[in-house]
């Protein structure tokens, strides 16, 4: 029996159908590879989690994306300069977002290990003048501007505050009011967590600071520690609990 010609008409609807199905695969969310792991917080936030090795293992380290029409900040780049190629090609490629700066937040290398892909991509770095002048005695990479204590980003929508010292005498914490997300960073404790590294920490400072952010930012919902499971204000009261001696 002699098959009937595939018509033009057929073809069409085979490529129409294509084109519907592939416009409702949704785009991931989320990211995990042996160097880097990305997960949605809110609507306008993720986090980033790379790794650092410490006594054998590998401490996970969180930072955070914040994302503003077409736009992405970075608090805290990852540890390893092939984490940060990973996170800045998920944002561009998959994400079809244009990273506009990234902040240290304090001068260890879980928060600037990676910047210096963000300088070869000329993508502008940030840190606290404090955080500069710690990291050049520690030969860490060092973000090209700098500031006092207090910036704001993405059009005031981001702020960057030291409210004292901490984990480190450098220490500042990330705010989001529309997202109502707090990142402390290395200042702020997962509950449960010991006291970690405290070898360039000011511990008899460290609940008084937390306090502050605490009473200034009533309002914060999630909060991002430097390691391990975000949480609620708990979290503050758990790190206060535990360096109030």
């Amino acid at each position: 029996m002699k098959e009937k010609p595939f018509s033009m008409y057929r073809l069409f609807l085979l490529f129409f159908a294509s084109l519907v199905f592939t416009s409702y695969i949704p785009i991931s969310d989320s990211y995990k590879s042996e160097n880097l792991e990305i997960e949605k917080l809110t609507e306008n936030t993720y986090v980033h989690t790379s790794f650092f090795p410490y006594k054998g293992s590998k401490v996970r380290c969180n930072g955070l994306v914040y994302v503003k029409n077409g736009e992405a900040f970075i608090i805290d780049s990852p540890t390893e300069n092939v984490s940060s190629e990973e996170l800045i090609d998920w944002l561009e490629n998959e994400k079809h977002l244009k990273v506009v700066g990234v902040v240290g937040t304090h001068f260890h290398a879980d928060c600037l290990g990676g910047l210096e892909v963000f300088m070869e991509r000329n993508i502008p770095s940030y840190s606290t003048e404090l955080t500069k002048e710690l990291a050049v005695g520690e030969e860490m990479p060092q973000a090209e501007h700098t500031f006092k204590t207090k910036k704001y980003f993405m059009g005031k929508s981001l702020m960057l505050k030291y409210f004292g010292p901490g984990h480190t005498k450098d220490n500042i914490i990330a705010y989001i009011p529309s997202e109502k997300v707090l990142f402390g960073g290395c200042l702020i404790k997962e509950v449960g967590a010991s006291e970690g590294y405290t070898g360039d920490a000011v511990v008899n400072e460290w609940s008084n600071t937390v306090r502050k952010i605490k009473g200034k930012l009533p309002e914060a919902e999630y909060i991002v520690p430097g390691h391990g499971k975000s949480g609620d204000v708990s979290l503050l009261d758990y790190t206060i609990e535990l360096f109030d001696k």
